[in-house]
């Protein structure tokens, strides 16, 4: 499958490691608003086609596929816009920003039969997925708390005076968008749709969020969900159950995961996992393409409306 990439950063480099393990990947084309940097991308991977209109790139025949990893605000336009050209997307979370957003996009993957999916890794890991299938072991659930606190390098430069993107919320950035949606996607695959959501947050100076909490409320338990971009955390993630609490070791990267029951006694539920994590969000959108599917089974369209729903 010819992959066309747009976003030419660090998430990109590390998907196109990921993808070294997957044979049918290939990159047909690069897409980037200026030129020079899109050549510079190019000839890090042996590609020759690089674009700077998007039409031109979904309408070349070099691509059968785009990964894009552009600011969150630009998500909506371009995987419309490569859907209407018969491509299939994988986007980058958060899909969106809004709600309104993300119809936009399902209906087009709809009308055009094209499969699309939100690049949420941590939700079709071996691991997670373990933990799904045994998550009532511990009884009746009575409390999630999943939190992502990662001291932002970028955040050195905001208090020198240096803004980027990171902290530009008319990107549609802050640290609910880029951390916060790790920890509400894995609650929303595991519990669904809360019947409400309290939020808090603290705003830096240009109105992006640096770090906030938010209890989400499902009557006979509660999830409790803390991000940030201005502190770190090392402490583990929980589901607590009567019978006992599953203790996750990072819920953006699900790799050790185990059950502490009341009786003393421990089950790991962690799974071999050989690949990079993204490895496994790729292998399942290129799976489902193939089979002329045009969403996953594990990161639906209605999954990915219900986080965003969450989240703004």
């Amino acid at each position: 499958m010819r992959f066309g990439i747009i976003g030419t950063n660090w998430i990109t480099d590390r998907l196109l490691k990921a993808a070294r393990d997957l044979p049918a990947f290939s990159i047909g084309a690069v897409y980037s608003r200026t030129e020079e940097r899109g050549r510079e991308f190019a000839a890090k991977y042996g590609v020759a086609a690089v674009y700077t209109d998007l039409a031109e790139m979904f309408q070349s025949g070099n691509i059968d596929a785009v990964y894009i990893a552009s600011p969150n605000t630009f998500h909506v336009e371009q995987s419309i816009l490569a859907l209407e050209n018969g491509i299939h997307v994988l986007c980058e979370k958060p899909a969106v920003t809004s709600v309104a957003e993300m119809d936009r996009v399902i209906e087009a993957s709809r009308k055009h039969g094209k499969m699309y999916m939100e690049a949420m890794k941590s939700t079709v890991t071996p691991t997670f997925l373990n933990l799904k299938k045994n998550m009532d072991k511990v009884g009746q659930i009575r409390r999630f708390v999943f939190h992502f606190n990662q001291y932002s390098s970028r955040y050195d430069k905001y208090k020198e005076g240096i803004i980027e993107n990171a902290f530009k919320p008319e990107f549609g950035n802050g640290a609910k968008m880029d951390l916060g949606v790790y920890c509400i996607a894995p609650i929303i695959h595991l519990a669904g749709e809360p019947e409400r959501v309290l939020k808090n947050s603290y705003s830096l100076s240009t109105g992006a969020d640096g770090q906030g909490s938010m209890i989400l409320d499902y009557k006979e338990f509660e999830a409790v969900v803390m991000y940030s971009k201005i502190t770190d955390s090392y402490v583990p993630c929980e589901i607590q159950g009567e019978e006992g609490v599953i203790e996750i070791n990072k819920i953006s990267d699900p790799t050790q995961v185990a059950i502490k029951y009341r009786d003393g006694q421990t089950e790991d539920l962690s799974m071999p996992q050989k690949f990079d994590t993204m490895y496994y969000e790729l292998k399942e959108f290129m799976n489902c393409a193939e089979n002329g599917q045009i969403e996953s089974a594990i990161n639906t369209h209605e999954i990915s409306r219900q986080v965003i729903k969450v989240l703004t």
